[in-house]
């Protein structure tokens, strides 16, 4: 019995050893990049080598030969790393240099994606050893991430889960992603309605006789929204966002308005506050017991009524600018690479004694800021 399991501990030894053997022989393996086929992007094909090189000694799963001693080797025997991207040309290189396996592949640049593929040669087989092919959404300045994460899927290695959820953004090229160094702009064309209440609704309904607009207490907004961020971290962003707009453009008094807001967006999420100019004619006038405009000074005959004069729109008056507060609260929807912010809105009027509450559609295609 002693025999029996002394036999089979020597056995497990032995596998054992020759598992390690093997693992220690192919981390000991050698690995050569000369080039790589870069496309459409700002790096060439040797920097591209040298980017890709770099991460694949991070991972420390071969021994990566030195790119000098490389290119002293390539130079003696006058080869081209320009013309060495086929199988053949590879394995042919890869003996005259010494190495079991050659890295190679392409990056080249496709619509909005950038395509990575990446090969490995074994030299000794004269075959491909493993090939991993992968898309990712168009920005340069992740092209490192890139490089490494294709190299962990080609080479089989963990990831953790950081990592993972940079490739799951990375990767999406269905729709905009928003990450680490990146902003979400949302700079477009903005239309939608507000309603006015109070003094103002009174005036925009009273008859063009009496200095009124013969119009709704509502009416259009035709807008465009410009965003200046002063942070971006994540899904974070704080803004200022400038929006000029005509208003009421179905009639023929349309007016301009000017707004100044402070927003914070977090997740499509997005709260804004700030002041609202608005361009009209006004004039001085009061209200009658009936509810009537009166332009001008409180009459004579009216003096002892109790009335208070006041300013308020009129069409028969001088253009003026007033102000007032603006309290926006919104939501981002996106379809792919399209952006629907919508917006609701509050505004005092204290000028004219007014509110008015408004709601804004618009669209944009995401963009990502380097």
């Amino acid at each position: 019995m002693k025999k029996l399991v002394f036999s089979l501990i020597a056995v497990f030894g032995l596998l054992n050893g020759k598992m390690s053997a093997q693992s220690n022989m192919e981390s000991y393996k050698s690995v050569a990049i000369i080039s790589v086929d870069a496309t459409g992007i700002d790096l060439d094909n040797v920097a591209m080598a040298n980017l890709i090189r770099f991460e694949l000694e991070k991972a420390q799963k071969y021994e990566v030969l030195d790119k000098y001693d490389v290119e002293t080797k390539m130079k003696e025997r006058q080869i081209n790393p320009n013309e060495a991207f086929g199988k053949s040309a590879l394995i042919d290189v890869g003996r005259k240099i010494g190495a079991d396996y050659m890295l190679t592949g392409s990056v080249q640049k496709y619509g909005s994606k950038i395509i990575f593929i990446l090969r490995l040669v074994d030299v000794q087989n004269g075959r491909i050893s493993k090939s991993d092919v992968q898309e990712y959404i168009y920005d340069e300045q992740y092209l490192q991430l890139m490089a490494r994460v294709s190299l962990i899927s080609l080479l089989d290695l963990p990831m953790d889960e950081d990592l993972k959820a940079k490739q799951a953004k990375l990767t999406n090229v269905e729709t905009p992603v928003i990450s680490d160094g990146q902003t979400l702009r949302l700079n477009g064309p903005r239309f939608g309605m507000q309603l006015f209440t109070g003094d103002v609704a009174s005036r925009l309904m009273a008859p063009e006789s009496e200095g009124g607009y013969a119009s709704n207490p509502f009416s259009t907004v035709f807008a465009y929204q410009h965003e200046i961020q002063y942070v971006s971290s994540g899904k974070f962003q704080a803004l200022l966002e400038i929006i000029p707009a005509i208003n009421a453009i179905e009639t023929k008094y349309a007016s301009p308005s000017l707004t100044l807001l402070n927003g914070f967006r977090y997740s499509g999420w997005e709260l804004g506050f700030g002041p609202v100019f608005r361009f009209n004619r006004t004039a001085v006038g009061y209200f009658d017991n009936q509810g009537t405009w009166n332009m001008g000074p409180i009459a004579e005959e009216d003096a002892n009524l109790g009335y208070e004069t006041q300013v308020n729109i009129d069409k028969r008056g001088d253009l003026g600018l007033s102000a007032g507060l603006i309290v926006a609260v919104g939501k981002t929807f996106r379809s792919g690479h399209l952006n629907f912010p919508v917006n609701i809105y509050y505004s005092g009027v204290p000028t004219y004694d007014s509110q008015v509450f408004g709601i804004m559609l618009g669209f944009n295609i995401a963009k990502s800021r380097r």
